[in-house]
């Protein structure tokens, strides 16, 4: 009887995993660059044959690896990524990758995201233009020119998050090891002008909250079961003694 007890509160805690995901994504709907988060669970089997008790595992994270729409600014200092890759900025937990394109310009020349972190070129270094030599035009590769003279590169990352990432603010995230720089790939390419937005479908995330709602009702209906089952038993055996 303890069995459906331990089941229902495995079921009851990978539902609670889930249903921060969900409220994670919602509240970043409209967050520049974000990925919305997704969580697959496993079966953890315990014992075997016909005795044998399935539980639902603590479930990893990963990032949905779908690209949000592009959104037209006009703004010279942004920028969106077109393809499989990420933007690099340096920060106080080291590099960090981030579909977040809306960049500026400091007085002194550096190129930063809004939050004043330095953007990487390919090779991991803070790109530095001239703050008195007119806007970045920006070629598809990323290379950037003032008035026509090339000035530097903007990097872009190959890189896979994985399991169970470590995300930074809203829209970035840490990786584990050094991203690769990518090089002469004709799929990826960087658009100027434009941003892209978040790629969490706001629709799919509210069907998902009921059917989570709907999960937790039913484990907490089974818990109640076991529950008056067990005491059911005890009172019996001790009426028995």
């Amino acid at each position: 009887m303890q069995d459906g007890l331990y089941v229902a509160l495995s079921a009851q805690v990978a539902l609670d995993k889930r249903l921060t995901t969900i409220a994670d994504n919602v509240a970043n709907m409209s967050t520049v660059g974000f990925r919305a988060t997704e969580v697959k669970f496993k079966d953890i089997v315990s014992g075997a044959g016909p005795n044998s008790v399935s539980f639902a595992s603590p479930g990893d994270t990963y990032l949905s690896p779908k690209a949000g729409g592009l959104r037209e600014t006009q703004n010279p200092f942004d920028f969106a990524i077109q393809g499989d890759a990420w933007f690099g900025i340096e920060t106080p937990a080291g590099t960090v990758m981030t579909r977040d394109g809306r960049f500026t310009l400091t007085d002194a020349g550096q190129l930063v995201t809004h939050e004043g972190y330095p953007v990487l070129d390919a090779g991991g270094a803070p790109i530095q233009l001239d703050p008195l030599n007119g806007p970045p035009e920006a070629s598809r590769d990323g290379t950037i020119r003032q008035n026509g003279r090339l000035v530097g590169a903007i990097g872009l990352f190959a890189y896979n998050p994985g399991p169970n990432f470590n995300r930074f603010g809203n829209s970035g995230v840490i990786p584990a090891g050094e991203p690769d720089p990518i090089v002469d790939r004709v799929d990826v390419g960087v658009a100027q002008g434009f941003v892209e937005e978040s790629n969490v479908n706001p629709v799919l995330e509210m069907t998902r909250l009921i059917m989570v709602q709907r999960s937790f009702e039913n484990a907490m209906a089974m818990t109640r079961d076991t529950e008056t089952t067990f005491d059911d038993a005890v009172k019996t055996l001790g009426s028995n003694q």
